[in-house]
């Protein structure tokens, strides 16, 4: 745990949950009957300005300072922590302070001192934002909810962009109310949940980035966490990860490797719903979460086949066939299949169903009944190595005799490597001791080569069954020297991993 995580545990807390929308939206959903006050609640107009040493200090150590002026007075707050998925619980400081210039003996007490004294250099003005807030008090089950509206814009020097956003801040009760009030806003307007500060995107816009396609991050875990925490923060991790790239997906033009991402964000959390099996099986609506996941996102796996289908399987066959007749007007089958195929993706995506079930996983990860089971409470590391330890048997039983499986026992065997790796890498945080670490390296340099065997296999199944299905040529067989090649480097790669000893024990 940090400095910044240790001082911020003993400070006041705020707890909201953020949600996106268009400034259309926002305009609509003033009229919700639960926000039956909104149209009587005078918008006020916010200015607020973001500071920081001149190489960053302060976000480099997970902080932000800001004065907003508001009604002629200034209010400067320190935060702790900028990234989140919905749900966004961090230390925060606020003192009313005289000007629009940051005060230090506003910010003695926080956790910005230590990081400010060593400062060589004054505070400087990074960008500013500036909203027209409207802010509702609500009443949601035990819970007492502040509902802001928010729309205007942030502005750098390089530009500036619109920000349009709901917040629900917990002013006293149950998180889980936060997630119930959103589920009823959502029936009357399409919202999704936020995994940006205001900050974040000021900075974003400051160094000309826009929503773009990212991979899974590392999943950072507190010392000593419990099998709970840790699957909390994968869970978030998975839930993050895919809402990034959703955007970038319906933001960015489509871009075949956002779909990509959010299908690998979906089977990683799939797979965190598996391998935490035996803590989640008190809770009945795990089983659900993964049965819906599956099913609403039926659609992606189509579409991204196809994609592989036009980018690497067609332009292979064309090298390898150059007079091969009709390539052309397979082409053009697969690529009319394939708009179709992205349509349905898009549908899926702005489907309320879809936008309800991401807001609902996320309120169940916070505060699901799983967390009061006896499991949530084991010791993260102990939980881990049994975890670990089921996954790496089940890819040894799966795996035996890979050159001779059939392709779906041996598709079976894939998945066993899939979800063993998502395992090593939601656990790899707990093992921090440098033997660890090295023995974590060469575990996952074994079992990425035998997972890029196996992937290349499933591949050529795939091509086989896509150019059948699109009335192309023969593809080669099962017994094509090919495949017959990566079948005998697949079992050499297995056979190497399972000579690794495990980092967890």
């Amino acid at each position: 745990m940090s400095d910044t995580e240790s001082h911020a545990a003993e400070e006041p807390r705020e707890v909201e949950l953020k949600l996106d929308c268009a400034g259309a939206d926002l305009t609509a959903l003033a009229s919700h009957p639960r926000l039956k006050h909104a149209a009587t609640a005078e918008p006020e107009r916010l200015v607020t300005t973001y500071y920081d040493t001149p190489d960053g200090a302060l976000r480099e150590a997970g902080l932000t300072l800001r004065v907003r002026a508001k009604g002629g007075r200034h209010v400067q707050t320190v935060k702790a922590g900028s990234g989140g998925v919905g749900l966004f619980d961090r230390a925060e400081w606020e003192t009313e302070i005289a000007g629009e210039a940051p005060d230090p003996a506003a910010w003695a007490d926080t956790a910005a001192a230590r990081i400010l004294r060593k400062a060589d250099a004054p505070l400087e003005r990074v960008f500013s934002t500036v909203v027209m807030r409207r802010e509702i008090p609500v009443e949601q089950g035990t819970s007492r909810i502040l509902v802001t509206l928010d729309e205007g814009q942030v502005e750098t020097a390089r530009g500036h962009a619109p920000l349009c956003e709901v917040e629900l801040e917990l002013q006293d009760g149950d998180p889980a109310d936060l997630f119930v009030l959103a589920q009823s806003l959502a029936e009357t307007v399409p919202l999704r949940l936020g995994v940006r500060a205001k900050s974040a995107v000021g900075y974003a816009l400051l160094e000309g980035r826009g929503p773009a396609v990212v991979k899974a991050e590392p999943v950072d875990l507190p010392e000593g966490a419990s099998a709970g925490d840790v699957f909390r923060h994968v869970a978030r991790a998975c839930l993050r990860h895919m809402r990034f790239n959703e955007t970038a997906f319906l933001e960015g033009g489509r871009p075949p490797e956002a779909l990509h991402q959010i299908r690998v964000s979906l089977r990683r959390l799939r797979s965190a719903l598996s391998l935490f099996g035996p803590m989640l099986q008190a809770d009945p609506r795990a089983t659900g979460f993964n049965d819906s996941i599956k099913q609403v996102t039926e659609p992606f796996g189509h579409a991204r086949n196809l994609d592989v289908f036009l980018s690497d399987t067609l332009p292979d066959l064309a090298k390898q066939r150059p007079d091969e007749p009709g390539l052309d007007a397979l082409r053009q089958r697969a690529e009319a299949e394939r708009a179709v195929a992205y349509e349905a993706v898009m549908a899926t995506l702005e489907s309320p169903r879809w936008r309800a079930l991401i807001i609902d996983l996320a309120g169940w990860v916070e505060a699901g009944s799983w967390a009061d089971g006896p499991d949530a409470a084991v010791d993260g590391r102990h939980f881990a190595a049994q975890v670990l330890d089921k996954a790496r048997s089940r890819l040894k039983k799966r795996g035996r005799g890979l050159r001779h499986l059939d392709p779906h026992t041996r598709h079976r065997a894939r998945i066993a490597a899939k979800k063993l790796r998502y395992g090593a890498e939601f656990f790899a945080d707990l093992y921090r001791k440098k033997k660890a670490v090295r023995r974590q390296e060469k575990f996952g340099a074994a079992l990425s080569d035998l997972q890029d065997h196996l992937g290349a296999l499933n591949d050529l199944e795939t091509a086989r069954s896509m150019t059948e299905s699109l009335s192309g040529p023969p593809m080669p067989g099962p017994d094509d020297p090919g495949a017959q090649k990566l079948l005998d480097a697949a079992a050499e790669a297995r056979s190497d991993l399972l000579d690794v000893k495990p980092f967890w024990r």
